[in-house]
């Protein structure tokens, strides 16, 4: 039998090693579609769009398993303004001069799955499609790639993969 002392000893050490060590790291910062737009206009960062639906498992996959995690986080608060559009939604979501809903948009990027990561340049302009979940290495791989400028230059992904394995 465990005495007592150990057994509260054992519990505590549980306890302190249940919390994530993501607790004293904010979370990704979304923001709507046109707050998005207007801070990559004032920031001149690209955006990242997570379009998702309510009832997509993957999309809840993708939240946890890689907008999670620290270092992907990190990179996206340095280099991206984040934007978070449900695909379902009669949200307003205007675009290049047009009253567009949320659902709208997202049919004018062509979005059949979810979750799909958009890419646009500051000014609102359509950069790049990712459909479906990205694990965590390889979504940090893409977000440096088009972040750190690499598509912009005209770097196939190819080319910057073969570099950065």
């Amino acid at each position: 039998m465990i005495p007592a002392s150990a057994r509260r000893v054992a519990l505590l050490l549980s306890l302190a090693c249940a919390v994530p060590s993501s607790a004293s790291d904010p979370a990704v910062a979304w923001r709507s579609w046109p707050d998005g737009l207007e801070q990559a206009r004032a920031r001149k960062r690209p955006v990242l769009v997570n379009v998702h639906t309510d009832w997509c498992g993957w999309c809840r996959r993708m939240e946890r398993d890689v907008y999670a995690r620290p270092e992907i986080r990190q990179y996206l608060d340095r280099k991206f303004v984040t934007v978070k559009l449900n695909a379902e939604s009669a949200e307003p979501a205007p675009y290049q001069g047009e009253d567009l809903t949320a659902r709208e948009l997202a049919s004018r990027f062509r979005v059949t799955g979810y979750p799909t990561t958009l890419f646009l340049r500051s000014n609102g302009e359509h950069l790049v499609s990712v459909p479906g979940y990205v694990a965590a290495d390889r979504f940090l791989l893409l977000l440096r790639y088009i972040g750190d400028g690499h598509l912009e230059r005209g770097v196939t992904w190819e080319a910057f993969r073969a570099k950065n394995p």
